[in-house]
Order: structure tokens, then C-alpha cells, then sequence
């Protein structure tokens, strides 16, 4: 039996990845990467494969450096392959 979360989790990728893409389908998938309180601190932009994020002050840019090697397998698998190339965090 297949558990009910992981048949949620592919649905949900397989939405994202069929939107077309726009600043409000990234900032989605950023909200499901890095979850609602990081989502609301920070601001993301994806240009030719690079997401650039912002943070609203220097602890939350900590935390994102922290994860991100998770959150940029996050917003790949999200997003598809070769959506997202490289995490750089703008200061």
C-alpha cells in the first residue's frame, strides 16, 4: 500500500511543474521548500536557472546558507530538471 502523503507530495510536483512559469509558481514552490515562515522573510526571483533569494534581515540569509544544499534539491524536484541551476543568496 502506498502511503496517502506520498501520493499527495507527487501530485502536488506534478501541478507545480505543469504551470507555466511565472514569479507566483517559484514563489509556490518556495513556499513548499523551505515552509511558510522562511517563505514570508524571503523573496525569490528565477532567471536562466538561477534562483536569487533575499531576506528581510542577515539571520534569515544564515539560515538559507545553512540548508542550501537541501533547498535547492527541493526546488529542483519541484520544478523540474534544469528549472533551477544554482542558489545564490543577494544581500
Amino acid at each position: 500500500m502506498v502511503p496517502v502523503q506520498s501520493i499527495l507530495s507527487s501530485t502536488l510536483v506534478e501541478i507545480v511543474r505543469r504551470q507555466p512559469a511565472s514569479k507566483e509558481r517559484d514563489a509556490f514552490a518556495w513556499q513548499l521548500a523551505v515552509g511558510p515562515a522562511l517563505a514570508r522573510v524571503t523573496t525569490v526571483q528565477l532567471i536562466d536557472g538561477v534562483l536569487s533569494v533575499r531576506a528581510v534581515d542577515r539571520r534569515w540569509m544564515l539560515e538559507i546558507e545553512r540548508a542550501r544544499g537541501a533547498v535547492l534539491q527541493k526546488m529542483q524536484h519541484l520544478l523540474g530538471p534544469g528549472q533551477v541551476t544554482r542558489l545564490t543568496i543577494v544581500g
